[in-house]
Order: C-alpha cells, then structure tokens, then sequence
C-alpha cells in the first residue's frame, strides 16, 4: 500500500512539474538576435535597437524603474508574471515578446522556418489589440501626454520589421 501512494505521490509531482516545464517561458530579445540580426533575414532586431520600444525603460526616472504601474508598459519583463520569465532582464524595455509571446516554445530554427509551426507552439502575429493596452489604456498619474494621438497603422508601419526569407 505504501508503495502505491509513493507512485501515486510520484506520479503527481511528474505530472506537475512537466506542466510548468512545458509553459512558454520569456527568454529576452538577446535571444532572438543570433538569427533576427542578419541583414538577410531583415536584421530585425537591430531594427527593434533603434525604436523607442528598446529605449522604454531607461526613459524612467529611479521612480518609475521600481514602480510596477510604469514597468508594465516600459519593460516586457514588468508585464508578466515573474514565474514566467527564464532569461529576459527589466531594462530591456519593450522587447521582441511584448508583441510576439514568450519565445521559449518557439524560438529554434527548426521551428521558426514554418510559419505555421511557430504559431501552433505560441508566436503571436501582433494586431492593433497588441498595442492598445499600453498606448491607450490607462496611465500613471503624472504620465506625459502623447505627442501624437493614438494612430495605429503610421506607428504600426514605423516598427514594421518583416522578414524577406519568410513566405505568407
């Protein structure tokens, strides 16, 4: 009998452990780099380097850095729950996963070269509902005001970054 509680009890902790394993995690935009940086592919991530979606967090003051009400739009590692996180660092700002999901599921090349494939295992295709939350939801007091409003196909076509070696 006890034996049949020791595999009972074992069974579970497998069961719940390879749960949380197989949970898309959030690797970091560094980890997207090897492959969405070559000049072949779109260099996508140099891309990212030069908009303002990387330079999110260091626009903070210390304030802003340590509140999660400002983390949760200026750092993708401020926007999900921490349990979720395997190598992504706050002051990355808003990385490549803000809009695409956690890559951990996703991110080899076997994987990444079918599109279909990278969408069943998490990729997202971002949409305007991607971006509302940030850019038009609510915002800390003290928040400055946009400089422009709210126009998601001009912002949209200025962070666009496909890749040419990708069939639709």
């Amino acid at each position: 009998m006890k034996y049949l509680k020791f595999l009972f009890v074992l069974g579970c902790a497998i069961a719940i452990s390879s749960v949380s394993f197989s949970q898309p995690k959030y690797i970091g935009s560094n980890a997207c780099k090897m492959c969405h940086n070559k000049p072949a592919k779109g260099a996508q991530f140099k891309q990212w380097q030069e908009t303002t979606h990387s330079k999110a967090y260091s626009k903070l003051d210390d304030a802003g850095k340590k509140n999660p009400e400002c983390l949760a739009c200026h750092s993708t590692a401020g926007s999900v729950s921490k349990g979720l996180i395997a190598t992504l660092k706050v002051d990355e700002g808003v990385g490549c996963e803000s809009c695409h999901g956690p890559g951990s599921m996703y991110k080899s090349a076997a994987v990444m070269k079918n599109r279909e494939k990278a969408l069943e295992r998490g990729m997202v295709i971002p949409n305007e509902e991607t971006c509302k939350n940030c850019h038009e939801g609510k915002k800390p007091e003290g928040h400055p005001a946009a400089k422009k409003p709210w126009n998601f196909e001009e912002f949209y076509s200025q962070i666009n970054h496909p890749d040419p070696t990708l069939k639709k």
